[in-house]
């Protein structure tokens, strides 16, 4: 039994980044070995284990044979006799086809057939052997690598290698949950307009998510736009998002706000009036489609149906101010609305030569829900009942507060 590090805690150790994770492989072993040894088995279509101390996984090596179409179409046959460059010749790209070890030999060392080691010093992503047509996850991650090795390229027999598995459809038998993690993870990355430039070059873009795709070479007002291409804004707007670290739910949002876009009549642009309920309606198919998370898919709707009224916010009074809180749900939900304006915030920064501009819309906002929260509704409520009134009216009274103390907090702000 030889085990060996491999993939992405080599790659990574090799560049100098953090290893955070470690993932083994093990050579010349049986399951009933690892068993006896204390490892705890956890793969369900081929066999992994947890170390009995670490809880590292440690997969014995394997070779992968193609039997269908998409993710799950592979005969798996693992066995003592199956060699560690088999097993480094199934995996993607040659970045994450290198080795070490073995651990504990005095024969350490690295243990590269594929030359992943020189791609990494070129920066190049490129796939191990012909073998990578058979996966079609594996366009998802080198546009997923893309967005976080900003600096790679992917080598052109790849990217032709990519574009044939599209053409073909094995990008049409991607499952809904793998297509989620990919992209959320890529979304994650250090510049996510990468992974889609990439799946957009492969033609995977207009496969998966059309509703993103058709966006390019869509005009907008260039007084608003100046980049004008709406597919060139939304990548300023994902990678604004990763400038200011957003989270997931604000990197989704992002992603979705401008969708209603790609549907404009022509004849009337480069406006696009009412784009706002069309995103809201092409998110709830794309949510839908790939089994978005709520929370996701829920921030989302908020950010296409108002973050036009959020960038107009300063134009608004206080009544008008207050209904657009209630729409936000702003009042019940404060983190969530925190993450709508931080949204707001990539969407007006995510524009040719406004990167550095104030967004002075989020903190005003902010501080009218901070008026708003500061009326003390249960005496409000209380004293409604002592004067026989219940329901609708003390929502109106209670409604009439808040637009009070968000006119007094307007007053204050304009004297300083």
């Amino acid at each position: 039994m030889q085990i060996y590090m491999v993939g992405g805690a080599v790659r990574d150790k090799l560049l100098g980044r953090p290893v955070n994770d470690h993932d083994w492989v093990v050579v010349g072993a049986t399951p009933e070995q690892m068993l006896e040894l204390g490892y705890l088995p956890v793969g369900r279509d081929f066999p992994v284990f947890l170390h009995p101390d670490t809880r590292e996984e440690y997969a014995l090596a394997r070779t992968e044979r193609k039997s269908g179409k998409g993710y799950r179409g592979f005969v798996v046959q693992s066995s003592p006799d199956v060699t560690l460059e088999q097993d480094l010749s199934r995996r993607d790209l040659t970045i994450n086809s290198i080795a070490e070890g073995p651990i504990g030999s005095s024969a350490k060392g690295l243990f590269d057939p594929h030359s992943g080691a020189t791609d990494l010093q070129a920066r190049v992503l490129r796939h191990v052997t012909d073998a990578f047509r058979e996966d079609p996850v594996r366009i998802l991650r080198v546009a997923r690598f893309a967005a976080r090795f900003t600096d790679f390229t992917v080598a052109p027999e790849t990217m032709g290698l990519m574009r044939e598995m599209v053409e073909h459809g094995e990008a049409d038998h991607l499952v809904a949950e793998r297509v989620w993690q990919e992209l959320a993870r890529g979304l994650m990355e250090a510049k996510p307009s990468r992974m889609f430039e990439v799946l957009r070059a492969c033609g995977a873009l207009k496969v998966l998510l059309p509703e993103v795709d058709r966006l390019w070479g869509v005009p907008q007002r260039a007084e608003y736009h100046p980049e004008v291409d709406t597919g060139v804004h939304l990548m300023m707007v994902l990678d604004m998002a990763a400038r200011l670290q957003a989270p997931l739910v604000v990197r989704f949002a992002c992603l979705a706000h401008d969708l209603g876009k790609g549907t404009t009549p022509a004849h009337v642009l480069p406006r696009h009036i009412g784009h706002e309920e069309r995103s809201a309606r092409l998110l709830k198919a794309v949510a839908e489609r790939l089994r978005v998370p709520l929370d996701c898919r829920e921030t989302a709707d908020v950010v296409a149906r108002e973050h036009g009224n959020i960038h107009r916010s300063g134009e608004l009074s206080a009544a008008a101010l207050v209904r657009l809180l209630e729409r936000c749900d702003a009042i019940r939900k404060p983190e969530r609305f925190a993450d709508i304006l931080l949204a707001c915030e990539c969407d007006a920064r995510g524009r040719l030569g406004l990167e550095e501009a104030a967004y002075p819309q989020r903190p005003r906002l902010l501080a009218a829900l901070g008026a708003v929260q500061a009326v003390v509704t249960r005496d409000i409520a209380a004293d409604a009942a002592a004067r026989g009134m219940s329901g609708p009216q003390v929502g109106t009274l209670i409604h009439q507060a808040r637009v009070a103390a968000v006119g007094q907090w307007l007053e204050g702000a304009r004297a300083h």
